[in-house]
């Protein structure tokens, strides 16, 4: 049964979801003041704009983007916020979020334009997947399997048209695939570490 005491409330494990949540909130609120200078724009990051392929991340479509992609964060610190440390969780948000920009920058040059934390978040699931099976967690292979089929499913068939039309934007699945490889590099430093 869910109980609240069992949830990982301590600072170190709380504080960086919480700051990512802060800073998504801003972005929301401030949205048009602030975008233009800080997100994800293919042409501008070609021209030296490189601090786009960290910013872009907490900018959002509209106000269901934004709820749902804080939402997923709140409910992966509530799944495997136990495994989180600061160091840990600021080097799977940066290697994330670069995977998953630079992913983008060079295999689709389809998207010129990129808003969201999905494709980060996807990395921190496929992490915190390798964490539960690093504890034993049987549970971590079913979560891993699960991702690795939605990747796929949406490599082939795309994605979902209903989340496209809630979000008012295409859904960017090569951010979610290249936001997962760059979870599954920190998976595996973390699966080998004592």
């Amino acid at each position: 049964m869910f109980q609240l005491k069992s949830l990982p409330l301590q600072p170190e494990k709380v504080m960086l979801p919480l700051f990512v949540i802060l800073l998504s909130s801003i972005a929301y609120l401030f949205d048009d003041s602030l975008s233009s200078t800080f997100i994800y724009q293919r042409d501008l990051v070609a021209n030296g704009e490189i601090w786009r392929i960290f910013t872009g991340h907490i900018f959002h479509t509209n106000g269901y983007h934004y709820l749902l992609n804080i939402s997923a964060v709140a409910l992966l610190w509530a799944l495997h916020g136990q495994f989180y440390n600061p160091r840990i969780y600021l080097l799977l948000l940066i290697i994330s979020a670069v995977t998953s920009s630079i992913g983008i920058h060079f295999f689709s040059l389809d998207i010129h334009r990129y808003v969201g934390l999905s494709g980060v978040l996807h990395g921190v699931f496929i992490w915190g997947a390798f964490m539960d099976i690093k504890h034993k967690d049987k549970t971590g292979y079913i979560l891993l399997f699960g991702v690795f089929i939605k990747i796929l499913h949406e490599q082939f068939y795309g994605a979902s048209e209903d989340v496209a039309q809630l979000i008012s934007a295409s859904v960017a699945i090569n951010a979610h695939l290249w936001g997962a490889f760059g979870g599954f590099i920190i998976g595996i430093y973390s699966y080998c570490r004592k």
